[in-house]
Protein backbone atom coordinates (compact mmCIF):
# COMPACT_ATOMS: atom_id res chain seq x y z
CA UNK A 1 0.00 0.00 0.00
CA UNK A 2 1.19 3.62 -0.78
CA UNK A 3 0.15 4.52 2.52
CA UNK A 4 3.19 2.68 4.11
CA UNK A 5 5.96 3.47 1.54
CA UNK A 6 8.90 5.60 2.10
CA UNK A 7 9.21 8.22 -0.49
CA UNK A 8 11.71 10.70 -1.25
CA UNK A 9 11.23 13.29 -3.85
CA UNK A 10 15.19 14.86 -5.36
CA UNK A 11 13.60 17.71 -6.57
CA UNK A 12 11.36 20.43 -4.74
CA UNK A 13 9.90 22.48 -8.19
CA UNK A 14 6.23 22.42 -9.24
CA UNK A 15 5.93 19.13 -10.22
CA UNK A 16 7.02 17.29 -7.00
CA UNK A 17 5.00 19.86 -4.81
CA UNK A 18 2.14 18.78 -7.13
CA UNK A 19 2.71 14.83 -6.55
CA UNK A 20 3.43 16.00 -3.24
CA UNK A 21 0.41 18.09 -1.99
CA UNK A 22 -1.89 15.67 -4.22
CA UNK A 23 -0.80 12.40 -2.31
CA UNK A 24 -1.00 13.96 1.31
CA UNK A 25 -4.74 15.95 0.19
CA UNK A 26 -5.97 12.54 -0.64
CA UNK A 27 -4.36 10.93 2.96
CA UNK A 28 -2.73 8.71 0.90
CA UNK A 29 0.74 9.46 2.23
CA UNK A 30 1.27 10.49 5.36
CA UNK A 31 3.83 14.15 5.00
CA UNK A 32 6.37 11.99 7.53
CA UNK A 33 7.12 9.23 5.67
CA UNK A 34 8.02 11.88 2.46
CA UNK A 35 11.83 13.11 2.63
CA UNK A 36 12.53 15.71 -0.36
CA UNK A 37 16.14 16.97 -1.38
CA UNK A 38 16.55 19.91 -3.48
CA UNK A 39 20.33 21.09 -5.24
CA UNK A 40 20.79 24.07 -3.32
CA UNK A 41 17.88 26.21 -3.03
CA UNK A 42 17.61 25.21 0.65
CA UNK A 43 14.36 28.38 1.16
CA UNK A 44 12.53 26.05 -1.65
CA UNK A 45 12.82 22.93 0.44
CA UNK A 46 12.03 24.68 3.98
CA UNK A 47 8.77 26.53 2.66
CA UNK A 48 7.52 22.85 1.58
CA UNK A 49 8.67 21.74 4.97
CA UNK A 50 6.04 24.08 6.72
CA UNK A 51 3.74 24.12 4.22
CA UNK A 52 2.78 20.15 4.23
CA UNK A 53 5.18 18.93 7.07
CA UNK A 54 7.57 16.96 4.46
CA UNK A 55 10.89 15.80 6.32
CA UNK A 56 13.66 18.17 4.69
CA UNK A 57 17.26 16.19 4.16
CA UNK A 58 20.25 17.68 4.30
CA UNK A 59 22.45 15.13 2.07
CA UNK A 60 21.59 12.56 -0.69
CA UNK A 61 22.28 9.77 1.69
CA UNK A 62 19.63 11.42 3.95
CA UNK A 63 17.12 11.53 1.73
CA UNK A 64 17.15 7.87 0.29
CA UNK A 65 18.39 5.90 2.38
CA UNK A 66 15.42 4.58 3.93
CA UNK A 67 13.09 5.09 1.16
CA UNK A 68 10.76 2.62 -0.69
CA UNK A 69 10.18 5.07 -3.61
CA UNK A 70 12.66 7.78 -5.16
CA UNK A 71 10.99 9.86 -7.16
CA UNK A 72 13.14 11.73 -9.31
CA UNK A 73 11.78 15.61 -10.02
CA UNK A 74 14.85 17.93 -11.13
CA UNK A 75 15.15 19.08 -14.15
CA UNK A 76 16.25 17.77 -17.64
CA UNK A 77 19.75 19.53 -17.82
CA UNK A 78 20.12 18.67 -14.43
CA UNK A 79 19.53 14.82 -14.47
CA UNK A 80 23.00 13.27 -15.22
CA UNK A 81 24.28 14.99 -12.44
CA UNK A 82 21.35 13.89 -9.88
CA UNK A 83 20.89 10.14 -10.79
CA UNK A 84 25.14 10.15 -10.76
CA UNK A 85 24.92 11.63 -7.64
CA UNK A 86 22.27 9.11 -6.21
CA UNK A 87 24.08 5.92 -7.89
CA UNK A 88 26.13 5.07 -4.18
CA UNK A 89 23.18 5.37 -2.13
CA UNK A 90 20.55 3.52 -4.05
CA UNK A 91 19.75 -0.34 -3.11
CA UNK A 92 18.58 -2.59 -6.05
CA UNK A 93 15.19 -2.88 -4.22
CA UNK A 94 14.10 0.35 -4.39
CA UNK A 95 11.68 1.66 -6.80
CA UNK A 96 12.45 4.57 -9.14
CA UNK A 97 9.79 6.58 -10.59
CA UNK A 98 11.39 9.36 -13.04
CA UNK A 99 9.09 12.35 -13.90
CA UNK A 100 11.81 14.56 -15.92
CA UNK A 101 10.63 14.67 -19.76
CA UNK A 102 12.67 13.48 -22.35
CA UNK A 103 14.75 11.14 -20.32
CA UNK A 104 14.33 7.28 -21.23
CA UNK A 105 14.67 4.48 -18.32
CA UNK A 106 17.67 2.99 -20.81
CA UNK A 107 19.89 6.01 -20.24
CA UNK A 108 18.59 6.14 -16.67
CA UNK A 109 19.69 2.65 -15.76
CA UNK A 110 23.14 3.24 -17.88
CA UNK A 111 23.52 6.06 -15.60
CA UNK A 112 22.44 4.02 -12.60
CA UNK A 113 24.69 1.29 -13.40
CA UNK A 114 22.35 -1.35 -11.39
CA UNK A 115 19.10 -3.50 -12.19
CA UNK A 116 16.97 -1.05 -10.36
CA UNK A 117 13.43 -1.04 -11.34
CA UNK A 118 12.57 2.19 -13.07
CA UNK A 119 8.87 3.36 -14.07
CA UNK A 120 8.62 6.59 -16.37
CA UNK A 121 5.76 8.84 -15.23
CA UNK A 122 4.28 11.64 -17.13
CA UNK A 123 2.11 13.69 -14.46
CA UNK A 124 0.42 17.75 -15.10
CA UNK A 125 0.36 20.23 -12.08
CA UNK A 126 -2.99 19.38 -11.81
CA UNK A 127 -2.06 16.45 -9.85
CA UNK A 128 -2.15 19.63 -6.59
CA UNK A 129 -5.77 19.16 -6.80
CA UNK A 130 -5.98 15.00 -7.72
CA UNK A 131 -6.79 16.16 -11.45
CA UNK A 132 -3.97 14.87 -13.19
CA UNK A 133 -4.07 12.85 -16.47
CA UNK A 134 -0.97 11.11 -16.15
CA UNK A 135 0.98 8.15 -18.39
CA UNK A 136 3.21 5.70 -16.83
CA UNK A 137 5.87 3.26 -18.35
CA UNK A 138 7.59 0.55 -17.09
CA UNK A 139 11.92 0.09 -17.86
CA UNK A 140 13.49 -2.83 -18.77
CA UNK A 141 13.14 -4.20 -15.10
CA UNK A 142 10.34 -3.28 -13.52
CA UNK A 143 8.09 -5.85 -12.33
CA UNK A 144 4.20 -5.90 -12.33
CA UNK A 145 4.09 -5.19 -9.12
CA UNK A 146 6.53 -1.98 -9.20
CA UNK A 147 3.66 -1.00 -12.17
CA UNK A 148 0.60 -1.55 -9.94
CA UNK A 149 2.83 0.20 -6.78
CA UNK A 150 3.05 3.17 -9.46
CA UNK A 151 -0.64 2.97 -10.63
CA UNK A 152 -1.68 3.01 -7.11
CA UNK A 153 0.98 6.16 -6.25
CA UNK A 154 -0.26 8.30 -9.58
CA UNK A 155 -3.79 7.37 -9.49
CA UNK A 156 -4.21 9.07 -5.97
CA UNK A 157 -3.72 12.38 -7.83
CA UNK A 158 -5.87 11.78 -11.05
CA UNK A 159 -6.55 9.49 -13.92
CA UNK A 160 -3.44 7.27 -14.98
CA UNK A 161 -2.86 5.49 -18.75
CA UNK A 162 -0.15 2.96 -19.63
CA UNK A 163 1.61 3.73 -22.77
CA UNK A 164 4.93 2.25 -24.38
CA UNK A 165 7.48 4.38 -23.27
CA UNK A 166 8.18 5.57 -27.12
CA UNK A 167 5.11 7.30 -27.21
CA UNK A 168 5.68 9.42 -23.87
CA UNK A 169 7.04 12.21 -25.76
CA UNK A 170 3.89 12.67 -27.33
CA UNK A 171 2.02 12.50 -24.32
CA UNK A 172 4.59 15.31 -22.87
CA UNK A 173 3.24 17.46 -25.59
CA UNK A 174 -0.06 17.14 -25.09
CA UNK A 175 -0.96 16.60 -21.26
CA UNK A 176 1.88 17.34 -19.77
CA UNK A 177 2.11 20.56 -21.20
CA UNK A 178 -1.51 20.80 -21.63
CA UNK A 179 -2.55 22.76 -18.69
CA UNK A 180 -0.90 25.32 -19.54
CA UNK A 181 -2.49 24.95 -23.33
CA UNK A 182 -5.83 25.88 -21.66
CA UNK A 183 -4.93 28.33 -19.25
CA UNK A 184 -3.50 30.16 -22.16
CA UNK A 185 -7.03 30.05 -23.76
CA UNK A 186 -8.29 31.30 -20.40
CA UNK A 187 -6.03 34.10 -20.29
CA UNK A 188 -7.59 35.00 -23.60
CA UNK A 189 -11.25 34.41 -22.54
CA UNK A 190 -10.71 36.64 -19.46
CA UNK A 191 -9.22 39.74 -21.32
CA UNK A 192 -11.89 39.73 -23.94
CA UNK A 193 -14.69 39.16 -20.99
CA UNK A 194 -12.51 42.51 -19.34
CA UNK A 195 -12.63 44.54 -22.33
CA UNK A 196 -16.01 44.12 -23.25
CA UNK A 197 -17.03 44.95 -19.45
CA UNK A 198 -17.39 42.14 -16.87
CA UNK A 199 -16.11 42.54 -13.98
CA UNK A 200 -12.29 39.91 -13.52
CA UNK A 201 -14.62 38.07 -11.57
CA UNK A 202 -17.57 37.82 -12.96
CA UNK A 203 -15.25 36.41 -15.96
CA UNK A 204 -13.15 33.93 -13.96
CA UNK A 205 -16.57 31.95 -12.55
CA UNK A 206 -17.95 32.25 -15.71
CA UNK A 207 -15.04 30.68 -18.11
CA UNK A 208 -14.07 28.16 -15.24
CA UNK A 209 -17.61 26.98 -15.04
CA UNK A 210 -17.57 26.95 -18.90
CA UNK A 211 -14.19 24.75 -19.44
CA UNK A 212 -14.93 22.70 -16.50
CA UNK A 213 -18.45 21.90 -18.13
CA UNK A 214 -16.76 21.28 -21.51
CA UNK A 215 -14.38 19.02 -19.81
CA UNK A 216 -16.75 16.98 -18.30
CA UNK A 217 -18.97 16.72 -21.72
CA UNK A 218 -15.50 15.44 -23.32
CA UNK A 219 -15.52 12.85 -20.59
CA UNK A 220 -18.87 11.68 -20.23
CA UNK A 221 -20.30 11.38 -23.01
CA UNK A 222 -19.30 9.12 -25.97
CA UNK A 223 -19.28 11.74 -28.60
CA UNK A 224 -16.54 13.21 -30.58
CA UNK A 225 -15.20 16.97 -29.66
CA UNK A 226 -16.13 18.00 -33.49
CA UNK A 227 -19.99 16.61 -32.87
CA UNK A 228 -20.08 18.52 -29.44
CA UNK A 229 -18.67 21.75 -31.29
CA UNK A 230 -21.46 21.24 -33.75
CA UNK A 231 -24.18 20.75 -31.29
CA UNK A 232 -23.32 24.19 -30.67
CA UNK A 233 -22.72 25.87 -33.55
CA UNK A 234 -26.27 26.98 -35.09
CA UNK A 235 -26.20 28.39 -38.63
CA UNK A 236 -26.15 32.16 -38.36
CA UNK A 237 -25.38 31.83 -34.71
CA UNK A 238 -22.79 33.75 -32.33
CA UNK A 239 -20.72 30.44 -32.08
CA UNK A 240 -20.55 30.32 -35.32
CA UNK A 241 -19.66 33.96 -35.78
CA UNK A 242 -16.78 32.95 -33.05
CA UNK A 243 -15.72 29.91 -34.39
CA UNK A 244 -15.59 31.82 -38.34
CA UNK A 245 -13.28 34.38 -36.20
CA UNK A 246 -11.04 31.57 -34.76
CA UNK A 247 -10.48 29.76 -38.54
CA UNK A 248 -9.69 33.03 -39.86
CA UNK A 249 -6.51 33.23 -37.48
CA UNK A 250 -6.14 29.52 -38.07
CA UNK A 251 -6.22 28.25 -34.43
CA UNK A 252 -6.40 24.77 -34.63
CA UNK A 253 -2.93 24.78 -36.79
CA UNK A 254 -1.36 27.09 -34.16
CA UNK A 255 -2.23 23.96 -31.56
CA UNK A 256 -0.92 21.59 -33.76
CA UNK A 257 2.29 23.50 -34.22
CA UNK A 258 2.14 23.78 -30.59
CA UNK A 259 1.65 20.24 -29.52
CA UNK A 260 4.14 18.99 -32.04
CA UNK A 261 6.77 21.81 -30.86
CA UNK A 262 6.35 20.49 -27.16
CA UNK A 263 7.42 17.18 -28.57
CA UNK A 264 9.69 17.76 -30.43
CA UNK A 265 11.69 19.57 -27.50
CA UNK A 266 10.69 16.48 -25.09
CA UNK A 267 12.80 14.07 -28.19
CA UNK A 268 15.63 17.07 -27.81
CA UNK A 269 15.56 16.85 -24.28
CA UNK A 270 16.15 12.94 -24.71
CA UNK A 271 19.02 13.10 -27.23
CA UNK A 272 20.67 15.53 -25.46
CA UNK A 273 21.24 13.30 -22.59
Amino acid sequence: MVEKERIAFIGAGAMAEAIMEGLIKTKKCNANLITIKNRNNTERVKELHYKYGVMPASTIEEAVTDADIIILAVKPKDAMDAVKGLKPFIRKNQLLISVMAGISTHTLTEWIKNENPLIRAMPNTSAAIGHSATALSAGRFATAEHVEKSLELFETIGTVTLVPEEKLHIVTGLSGSGPAYIYYVAEAMQKAAEELSLSHEEAKTLISQTLLGASLMLKQTSESPIELRKKVTSPGGTTEAGIGKLDQYQVQDAFLACIKKAVKRSEELGSVN
